[in-house]
């Protein structure tokens, strides 16, 4: 199962068909091939390193919302 926290774009690499996005402080490089251009500020959902959905910014923050609830109550201990 894929569990897909939006990241903002950071950085735009067009010439590699990359960008690096932050979700909760941390960065990645991503692939964007499958979502074709990009732009700084936008939101992804990235799957084993590619891009596979734009979000508008409501969405993104609906989501990014729902994620600071989820991992407010989360107990790092516990293995599901």
């Amino acid at each position: 199962m894929c569990v897909a926290v939006p990241g903002q774009v950071i950085e735009v690499n067009p010439e590699e068909n990359t960008a690096v996005v932050e979700v909760f402080g941390v960065t990645r490089r991503i692939n964007t091939i499958m979502v074709g251009e990009v732009e700084i500020g936008e939101y992804l959902i990235a799957h084993t390193g590619y891009a596979i959905e734009k979000l508008d910014l409501e969405e993104a923050m609906e989501r990014l919302k729902l994620w600071e609830e989820i991992l407010r109550y989360a107990d790092p201990g516990q293995v599901s």
